[in-house]
């Protein structure tokens, strides 16, 4: 008899344990009806408390919005110190540097003599040109620097600078002339120049070679 015995006991567990969960269900939807039931008094007498509403009359005045803070120039600061890191100076004096010929060459250090020949000869095709005739002097300054610049990126390696020979300077001073063989030299991407033939300007122009 001892089987039917626990058998029986367990089923009446499993019944008290049915009966608790269906008991704690009915209490969870007691609670939630009860809850809804408060929500829907209280908003009921909000709407007393507060009585008939209407809509305002729509409004004619613009409402301005926040003015946006203004962006940060970052490509014009990168080009500001960009052309910081590529100022040339006025100070510095080329004459030391030069080679004691007709055309004035230079040639960067490590820079073999061969190449200044191959410079003066016209072996490298000239392909590009900067005319500073009429630019005041920072005015020249900055275009040439711009120009390099450019030369550069662009895997341009011989170019002509056209300086002029100060014919209509005061004084008949070839300013220009030098002030453009001193900045040269302060370019690193210069590794020689010299003097243009006289097809090629003569002394009024200087040929130019870039880095590769």
């Amino acid at each position: 008899m001892s089987g039917p015995i626990k058998d029986f006991a367990a089923l009446k567990s499993l019944r008290a344990q049915v009966k608790a969960q269906e008991e704690a269900r009915k209490a969870a939807e007691a609670e939630r009806l009860r809850r809804e039931q408060e929500s829907r008094r209280d908003a009921e007498l909000f709407r007393r408390a507060v009585g008939e509403v209407s809509l305002l009359p729509p409004s004619d005045k613009a409402h301005p919005a926040s003015p946006a803070p203004l962006p940060i120039p970052r490509q014009r600061i990168a080009d500001e110190l960009a052309a910081l890191e590529e100022s040339l100076s006025d100070e510095f004096t080329v004459d030391t540097l030069l080679d004691t010929d007709e055309a004035l060459s230079y040639a960067r250090p490590g820079i073999g003599q061969d190449i200044l020949r191959k410079l003066r000869r016209g072996h490298w095709v000239i392909q590009g040109q900067l005319d500073l005739h009429g630019m005041r002097r920072d005015e020249a300054r900055e275009a040439l620097a711009e120009f390099l610049r450019n030369a550069v990126k662009r895997g341009t390696r011989c170019v002509r600078i056209i300086h002029g020979k100060g014919l209509g300077s005061v004084n008949k001073e070839p300013v220009l002339k030098n002030k453009v063989r001193n900045w040269l030299v302060q370019k690193e991407e210069v590794i020689a120049f010299c003097q243009a033939r006289a097809a090629d300007g003569g002394s009024g122009a200087l040929v130019v070679l870039l880095k590769a």
